[in-house]
């Protein structure tokens, strides 16, 4: 099969765009609004085409690279949760989820993929989107499917649910499959951060690691317009207690040897997660530089795709995109 190119939008961090590029696909250009995570993508990946642009404003027409892509992807930013779906303050949410449906037609990739929140999929709150969604992609000759996915179950040592609707173009691809399930069994948090941990000579980390021995609840960032570097909402930080993890901030190095974990101490005697640590936490190579100061590097982590998931996306698009060689043959 020739090469597989894509376009990303809304692409933060790279969680998506690396993901893709992990299961064979070659990115034409990437999009975000933000100058650190644009900052980030061209640290980590100087030659990828990075253009720091709104996707209510991008034009297409201006950047003719972005034309005939086998797929157009975007990891829209992570700005609802259960616990604000129906109370938007703004609609950009919307705005943004019908911007990149309205991208399909000027670019008409071969496949497009979309991640937002778990209630993009069966919230009543994203009804009226889906059914714009259905409307516009049935015009265009595309066959979509709506699905849930956990990262945990593809080796991100996370909960996280992420709701995906993946389109493909029904003249020139078979059925898409949706990906099955790679992990074995749940990575821990103590797994994935023993070794970091340990990586200043703390002497305790090795115990703290044993009981850290769960996923971590879902990783958010926050908006622009309001929250900070913590670790989410107040059920998340109680989870991260239960782990001997301060949730209320996020640190600026890992534990010294001389640092005393003593839960009953209060936050005082927890361990803080640094935003390398949270990295890991959502799948992204030790290698990975995020720029900007440590609140905007965080939120680019926390609204990030974890690259796991975005591989196996990017392995099940790319099995969709594949042509039958029976079909192939009798053409």
């Amino acid at each position: 099969m020739s090469e597989l190119t894509f376009v990303d939008v809304c692409s933060g961090a790279g969680g998506l765009a690396l993901g893709l590029e992990q299961a064979g696909f070659v990115p034409r250009l990437l999009l975000d609004e933000d100058k650190d995570a644009c900052a980030t993508l061209r640290a980590n990946r100087p030659r990828w085409e990075v253009i720091q642009d709104d996707l209510l404003d991008f034009d297409p027409s201006e950047h003719p690279v972005s034309h005939d892509v086998d797929l157009l992807s975007a990891g829209l930013p992570r700005v609802k949760s259960n616990a604000t779906i129906g109370r938007t303050e703004t609609g950009l949410e919307e705005r943004l989820l019908k911007a990149a449906i309205y991208l399909v037609h000027a670019i008409r990739p071969r496949a497009v993929l979309l991640e937002n929140v778990p209630g993009l999929v069966g919230s009543a709150a994203f009804q009226e989107f889906r059914e714009f969604a259905r409307a516009e992609l049935e015009h265009l000759g595309y066959d979509f499917t709506w699905f849930v996915m956990d990262a945990v179950d593809f080796g991100v040592p996370q909960n996280r649910k992420q709701g995906i609707l993946v389109a493909v173009d029904r003249q020139l691809t078979r059925a898409f499959e949706p990906p099955s399930p790679t992990a074995q069994a749940p990575m821990t948090v103590g797994e994935a951060l023993g070794r970091s941990m340990a990586s200043r000579g703390w002497k305790e980390s090795v115990r703290w690691a044993a009981q850290a021995d769960r996923p971590a609840p879902t990783v958010v960032g926050g908006s622009k317009n309001r929250g900070g570097a913590d670790l989410g909402p107040t059920g998340a930080k109680r989870k991260w207690a239960t782990m001997g993890v301060n949730g209320h901030t996020v640190g600026d190095k890992v534990p010294g040897p001389d640092f005393v974990w003593d839960p009953e101490l209060g936050r005082d005697g927890l361990v803080k997660i640094t935003v390398e640590q949270a990295a890991l936490l959502q799948g992204f190579p030790e290698t990975w530089e995020i720029s900007g100061r440590k609140t905007a590097r965080y939120r680019q982590v926390g609204h990030a795709t974890p690259p796991p998931v975005g591989a196996a996306l990017g392995r099940a698009v790319a099995e969709a995109l594949d042509p039958d060689p029976v079909i192939f043959a009798a053409g």
